[in-house]
């Protein structure tokens, strides 16, 4: 048992593994850097150690300081959290040579998959689907040579790193050369090598992800998909578990790669393993070798507090649950609230936060790193804050994220809040799901102003009048016989806003809601959409 574990971390993640710590009566010992020696995280750690520097090499990826500090504070172990070092073999290993316990996965799985094209061999050698590609470690000429045979298109990745840095797409053999240049140029400047390799290029995949935890003693289980597709520049922006619009076959082909990955390496404690999916194909891209930004989402779907079992499993525990024994509920959706400016480009953006206003929601938890009146540093991520909403089906999670976000607000610095308005709001998103690309495609500074709008003009989202609001019901009759109830609720400006429930109540699963000035209309749009002729918005 620990009984003091440093955090090697910063923000909201920091003040998660905090909370873990805490219910587990271990004593939480927080690394900061000069910018967070006053942060909300280091008011709630039980000891701060000071360890200067302003940047992150200075400060959080400076493996030295981070050890004495956990030496020198008596600690157990170190949490890395993700990002900084928490998938660097080098940094895991000094850990134990020090006589610590890296709370993550041993430094060979770290290494085995820290290197993408280690990875693809390793993964393909135990029957793991990939994308047709190099070998890694060639020359220019045997890229471009191993592109041409692949087939174009095709993209160029840094072997050692990932976040959409040293990649590039390539759709003809005369590109070819320039972009493996500025690719290891790239993969050189960010992570220490130049060395990049090709692979085929699936046109407009879903970016799928599997949950999964190993302990010391051979056991591996998942803990079900997320969807990831929302993306800008190869960054994740929502997040939702399980991945809607998978067949349960595909599914569990999904899970069933993920684990023998795992497998292959030894892998133990939680790691991710991503996949595209293009129809019912897919196609291993990585395992991320730590938690995940996303993992609350896995946490409200299966009911597992997952940074707790990773220090669970670090003290050499086994996992306290068989594969059989982990159920899925309901619905959840994260929303990153990074500080950017999307109508600018999604420019990072810096301030102090002037207010910060939110409703009080059930169905809602926040895991932040700032509060009012603190300055968004220019040294670290954008990310501030990340809503997680559930329900009991994606349809009633998508709703309730809706009704949240209209009393959502932080102002001061600028947000992503427009841009969730808009991807909520979005036909595609809702009905059908979309794409990693679809985002930088369709996306407009002039949809975020029409959905910010929104938030603030659309009835849904609005307080009902003093007479609270009044209510019509009517039925669809479908054309298979079935009929589903339609629930009409009058509220200011005479729109009719349209909630589909089934005979037993509940929320129906195939559309959201249609707002109108027209009864008729509205009625006519559900009646269409559940018939399968017209997508509502």
């Amino acid at each position: 048992m620990f009984n003091k574990i440093l955090i090697a971390n910063r923000g909201e993640i920091a003040r998660r593994v905090i909370k873990a710590c805490s219910q587990m009566g271990i004593k939480p010992v927080l690394a900061v850097s000069d910018v967070d020696a006053g942060s909300l995280a280091s008011q709630e750690a039980h000891e701060v150690v000071r360890i200067g520097g302003q940047t992150a090499a200075e400060s959080y990826l400076n493996q030295e300081k981070i050890l004495e500090a956990a030496l020198a504070s008596g600690c157990q172990a170190i949490h890395p959290g993700y990002g900084f070092l928490s998938e660097n073999a080098d940094f895991a290993q000094k850990v134990g040579e020090a006589g610590l316990i890296f709370v993550g996965p041993s430094p060979d799985s770290i290494r085995a998959l820290g290197v993408k094209t280690t990875a693809r061999r390793t993964v393909a050698a135990a029957g793991v689907p990939i994308t047709p590609g190099s070998e890694g470690a060639e020359t220019d000429e045997q890229l471009i040579a191993a592109a041409t045979g692949i087939g174009f298109p095709v993209i160029i990745k840094a072997a050692a790193g990932g976040g959409g840095r040293g990649m590039r797409i390539v759709r003809a053999a005369s590109e070819m050369q320039e972009s493996v240049e500025r690719a290891r140029a790239e993969a050189q400047k960010n992570f220490g090598s130049p060395e990049v390799y090709c692979e085929k290029f699936i046109e407009g995949p879903r970016h799928v992800e599997v949950q999964l935890f190993g302990d010391k003693h051979g056991n591996v289980v998942h803990f079900g998909t997320r969807d990831c597709s929302a993306q800008r520049r190869h960054q994740k922006l929502v997040e939702e578990a399980p991945a809607p619009f998978l067949d349960s076959d595909v599914r569990e082909m999904i899970h069933q790669a993920a684990v023998t990955a795992a497998k292959s390496v030894g892998y133990y404690n939680a790691g991710t393993a991503e996949f595209l999916v293009s129809g019912r194909d897919f196609y291993f891209l990585e395992i991320n070798t730590r938690i995940q930004v996303e993992h609350p989402i896995t946490e409200i779907v299966t009911g597992t507090d997952l940074v707790q079992l990773q220090l669970r499993v670090a003290m050499g525990e086994r996992l306290p649950l068989k594969q059989d024994e982990i159920s899925f509920t309901g619905h959840a959706i994260e929303l990153r609230i990074n500080a950017e400016d999307v109508f600018e480009g999604f420019r990072p953006a810096l301030g102090t936060i002037t207010e910060w206003r939110r409703g009080d929601s059930a169905e809602v938890r926040e895991d932040c790193g700032y509060r009012v009146g603190d300055t968004i540093p220019p040294f670290y991520d954008s990310l501030v804050s990340k809503v997680i909403v559930r329900g009991e089906s994606r349809a009633a999670a998508l709703f309730n994220a809706f009704q949240f976000l209209k009393t959502y607000s932080i102002s001061g610095v600028p947000t992503t809040i427009p841009f969730h308005a808009w991807i909520l709001a979005n036909p595609d998103f809702q009905t059908t799901g979309i794409d990693i690309g679809y985002v930088e495609r369709i996306f407009t500074a002039q949809g975020a102003l029409e959905a910010q709008a929104l938030l603030q003009t659309d009835t849904m989202h609005m307080e009902p009048d003093a007479h609270g609001p009044r209510f019509d019901r009517d039925e669809i009759v479908l054309a298979n016989g079935e009929r589903v109830r339609i629930e009409l609720e009058h509220e200011r400006g005479g729109t009719f806003l349209a909630i589909p429930l089934t005979h037993q109540g509940a929320r129906a699963d195939r559309t959201l809601w249609r707002r109108s000035n027209s009864r008729t209309a509205v009625l006519s749009a559900i009646e269409k959409a559940f018939s399968g002729t017209h997508g509502v918005g």
